[in-house]
This record gives C-alpha cells, sequence and structure tokens, in this order.
C-alpha cells in the first residue's frame, strides 16, 4: 500500500498550467510537496485514515498566483495609517481625514494615502481642501499611485516650503498663479515633505507586513516581488521570516537611491541575501514618472489641452549613460535588475542599458525585467525577446477609464495612444510575459488583472474595448500570473505550476475560470489559499 496523502483534493477541474497541460480532477499532497496529479481514481488509493480530502465539487484548483511588483508592506502601513483607498471621490476623501484626524488626536502628522487624480480637476488636489478639514496639523497623502502627494498648508509651512522653492530635478511642484504651491506635489518633490513624516516604527512596519500578506493570500497570492524594498521593510520581512510570521514567498528587490551613483552597491551587496522565504536578490530602479502627470519619459513632446505640442517630454530620472553603466555593474555583481518604465522613451532606456550589459558581461540568468510599459515604441517591442528581458505588465490599467480617457490619451495624441499596454505584440514577438498589480496602486487581485488582459475593458465599467488587438488568451494570462512571475523569481523549478515534485502552493476559486464567459472573470473570487499544504486563507463561503 502506498503511504498515504496529508491532503488530497478531488472532484473539480484542475489547470496544472504545466507544459503537459494534461487534464486533471485531483491532487494529492505530503510533506508540502505534489506527490500525484491526475484522475480521481489515479488518486484514491492515497487516501487514507488521517487524509484531509477537499471535495472541490467542480470548483477550480489552480497554481498559486505571484504578483511581480507589488508594495504589501507600504500598502499594510496605509492600510493602518488614513487609508483612502476604498473611498470613491473628492468628497468622501475628505471626510475620511477629517474622520481620522478626530479618532487619531494624538498623531502629530496625518499620513497615509490613497487618493486619486480623476476626482480632482486636472488631476492636482489643492491644499485648501485639506486646510478645510484639518488646519492644525500637517497632512500627507500619497497619491494612490505612489507618484505625488497631496499636502496641506501647515505641512508646507512646517518644511519651509514656499514660493521661492525650486522644483527639484526628478519632480514638479504645483503651484499656484503667484507661484505658492497648490498642495500637490509630483515624484520627487513628494520627498520635501515626506522627509519630515515621522518613521513608521519597526513594530508596525511588522504589522503593516501582516496586513498585507492578509489580503494578498486573501486573493490567492502566494509569492511575490516587492517592488521597493529598504533598509526597514527589509528588516519586516527578515524578522516575519525568521520568526515563521511569513508565509509567502517573497523577492525584495532593494532601492536603487537615484541621488548617488555606484558607491551604493557594496552596500546592496551587504544586504544581499536572506532567511526562510524572503530573498534580497534584484535591485529596482525607477527611470520614469507616470503619464498622468507627465513626468513619464516620452521619445516626442506630449501634447496640451488644446492637442497642441508642448516642450516637455517628461523626465529620464537617471541620464541614459549612467543607467547603462550602473545596470552593466549590478548585472556583473549578479543582482538582478527591476526596471520601471512607463514611457516609450524609458523603455528604450531601459533595454539599452540591458544591451550594454549583454554586451559587457555575456548572456546569463539573472532574469532582468522592465516594469509596467505603458508606453512601448513598436520598433522596441521585438528586442525584449531578443535581450531576453522579461516584459513585467501590469493588466489591470489597459483599459479606458477615466485616468485613461482623461488624463492621459488626449494628452499622448493618436499615435502613441495606440501604442499603449501592447501585450499581444509582445507575446506575437516571442517575450516571456510575468504580471503583477502594483497594489496599492490597484488592486492586488488577479483575477481583476486577468479580466482585463483578456477582455480590455474595465470590470464592471466601460466595456468599450481598449486595442482589442492587444488582448491576451486565458491561458497566457493565467501563466503570467504563475508560472511567468515564478520564472522571474526563480522559483520556477518549485512553484508556478501544478506538477509532481512541485511545492503544493495552491488555490481554490469558487468556479472553473476556464469555463465561464471571458466577461465573468473578474467574478471569479478565490476561496482558499494552501502554502505548502497548509491552508493561509479561508472564505466563509467554502
Amino acid at each position: 500500500m502506498p503511504t498515504p496523502a496529508d491532503l488530497v483534493f478531488r472532484n473539480g477541474p484542475v489547470h496544472t498550467l504545466g507544459p503537459a497541460r494534461t487534464p486533471a480532477t485531483a491532487v494529492a499532497v505530503r510533506d508540502g510537496l505534489i506527490i500525484a496529479v491526475g484522475r480521481d481514481a489515479e488518486v484514491r488509493p492515497l487516501v487514507g485514515a488521517a487524509t484531509e480530502v477537499v471535495d472541490l465539487a467542480g470548483r477550480a484548483l489552480l497554481p498559486g498566483f505571484q504578483d511581480a511588483h507589488v508594495h504589501p508592506v507600504l500598502a499594510g502601513v496605509t492600510m493602518i495609517q488614513c487609508d483612502l483607498h476604498d473611498v470613491r471621490d473628492a468628497d468622501e476623501a475628505l471626510a475620511a481625514v477629517r474622520a481620522y484626524a478626530e479618532a487619531n488626536p494624538e498623531v502629530k502628522w496625518i499620513a497615509g494615502g490613497g487618493w486619486s487624480m480623476e476626482w480632482f480637476s486636472g488631476g492636482t488636489p489643492s491644499r485648501h481642501l485639506l486646510d478645510a478639514v484639518v488646519a492644525d496639523r500637517p497632512v500627507h497623502l500619497i497619491n494612490q499611485d505612489g507618484h505625488g502627494a497631496w499636502v496641506n498648508t501647515k505641512a508646507l509651512e512646517m518644511c519651509g516650503i514656499d514660493a521661492d522653492t525650486p522644483d527639484p530635478v526628478d519632480g514638479r511642484i504645483e503651484r499656484e498663479a503667484d507661484g505658492t504651491p497648490q498642495g500637490t506635489l509630483h515624484e520627487g518633490a513628494s520627498g520635501l515633505v515626506g522627509r519630515h513624516v515621522p518613521e513608521t516604527t519597526a513594530d508596525a512596519m511588522l504589522r503593516a507586513l501582516q496586513a498585507g500578506q492578509r489580503r494578498m493570500h486573501s486573493v490567492g497570492v502566494t509569492a511575490w516581488q516587492d517592488a521597493m524594498v529598504g533598509p526597514e521593510v527589509q528588516g519586516a520581512y527578515l524578522a516575519a521570516a525568521e520568526s515563521g510570521l511569513l508565509t509567502a514567498r517573497v523577492v525584495g528587490a532593494l532601492w536603487w537611491d537615484r541621488e548617488r551613483g555606484e558607491e551604493q552597491v557594496p552596500e546592496l551587496l551587504a544586504r544581499r541575501g536572506g532567511a526562510g522565504r524572503f530573498r534580497a536578490t534584484s535591485v529596482k530602479i525607477m527611470q520614469d514618472g507616470v503619464a498622468e502627470n507627465f513626468t513619464a519619459a516620452m521619445t516626442s513632446p506630449y501634447l496640451d489641452g488644446c492637442g497642441c505640442r508642448t516642450g516637455n517630454q517628461g523626465l529620464s530620472f537617471l541620464d541614459p549613460e549612467r543607467l547603462r553603466a550602473h545596470v552593466t555593474r549590478l548585472d556583473a555583481e549578479g543582482f538582478q535588475v527591476h526596471v520601471h518604465a512607463v514611457g516609450d522613451r524609458a523603455a528604450r532606456e531601459a533595454l539599452d542599458a540591458f544591451e550594454a550589459a549583454r554586451a559587457a558581461n555575456g548572456m546569463n540568468d539573472h532574469r532582468h525585467h522592465i516594469a509596467h510599459l505603458q508606453v512601448v515604441h513598436p520598433g522596441d517591442v521585438p528586442r525584449f525577446a531578443a535581450l531576453g528581458i522579461t516584459a513585467n505588465i501590469q493588466p489591470l490599467w489597459a483599459a479606458h477609464e477615466p485616468q485613461m480617457d482623461e488624463l492621459t490619451i488626449p494628452f499622448l495624441g493618436r499615435e502613441r495612444a495606440g501604442w499603449q499596454y501592447p501585450f499581444g505584440d509582445l507575446v506575437r514577438a516571442g517575450a516571456s510575459l510575468a504580471a503583477g498589480s502594483d497594489w496599492p496602486v490597484s488592486s492586488p487581485n488577479p483575477f481583476w488583472g486577468i479580466h482585463v488582459a483578456v477582455n480590455r475593458t474595465v470590470p464592471g465599467g466601460s466595456q468599450a474595448v481598449f486595442l482589442p488587438e492587444q488582448r491576451l488568451g486565458l491561458t497566457t494570462a493565467l501563466a503570467a500570473y504563475t508560472i511567468g512571475t515564478a520564472r522571474v523569481n526563480h522559483l520556477d523549478t518549485r512553484t508556478g505550476t501544478i506538477e509532481e515534485g512541485k511545492l503544493a502552493d495552491l488555490v481554490v476559486t469558487d468556479r472553473d475560470p476556464c469555463s465561464i464567459p471571458a466577461g465573468e472573470l473578474a467574478e471569479t473570487s478565490v476561496l482558499a489559499t494552501y502554502v505548502e499544504g497548509r491552508r493561509v486563507h479561508t472564505d466563509p463561503a467554502f
């Protein structure tokens, strides 16, 4: 008789996402590993008296989802501060700020975030709005996309920011007619106030990580790459890993300080490594901003509200020559490099940097990737496959919604607007895809991102299809959120598919996503999430 399994799933579709795509209805797990995948009758002999048996009852079993670009600790910090992610407009945001300030009279700074640009005229909220609800304490609220801050007059005064304060080289202060700061600080300008906000304590940081992890597990995510890991965030991950609180598998992308140069490499090398399920083996470089505030780096100028060319082509945070040198050095030191590139110039500069590294150091298995890729020049699409660079996509953004239709498309122009989120073109050109959410910028729910990748429409929103030729097939989209990201994180030999010998990182969904209309994908929910066969999330409906 075979040794019984600890856990068996049966009586439901099993989507292995493995290369064979062999149909299966049952999976057996022992000691955290998958020991059998097949039909119910084939797995039945592994059921013993002590085996936990999960009757899928037609519900689906999939590999645990993996997020290639996310900020769970940052999200968790916001969740335990003034959190605006669940409000719907400017009035609700102001009411939430007032309520938080009244409930926390001892807090010296009102900090948090989650506001959205489309709630405000021109995408730039005023300090006067915040003054009306909190005038006696400084307020600093990060934009939902992380690329700006909304502050009140008290914060500006305390930090000495006035009409004479110049814009930093990597940001812009929104101003009133007389030059007085208006209350919105873009990109690097956010740091003029942000650096004065009291640091989050180590205990609060650990609580934030736990809150973020619970949310990630609730949507079926069992592994991720944290795209912004400073020393404090790394400390939280290490503490959680060493104590057993970290149940997810995490790769930390160490933050590259763009105000410094290669003198920081020894510091990054000293921080490389990890404990338990956490490894810091990647370095994140921010090459540009975002299109909505005109800081994404473009190959040609933005348009103005009348459709005329401006003199602004966005910001390259690192000079392209410096970027090439830094990427080449990091590549030589054995780091994976993770680049933020939203505009087509930033994407090209990143590709040029990776090409320079390949020329200097030769090919390797570091699995570099470029995230976001909102605008990619068609001439650069084939370079991803040629250079072996993974396209790290955030599919949820590739749809018609107010930020796209009101704050982006009019200022890009018709031709360039058609180059946005070219997922289909990348796949047809042979590029490897990984997928992520960038939460808390947008929802961490993989099924929402998968819905948009497949339909190019917003779940529950406008049904106008955004660039339909760039849609992905469902299997391709699922693979990007599983084996694609596992590969980027060097986890593909142990996770990402349901195969014998791999870790039992698994999710049970309330329906079979492969058997429903594509327009209903976003309605799919996760009922249970398992890491190494241990349940880390259970929906009450399970």
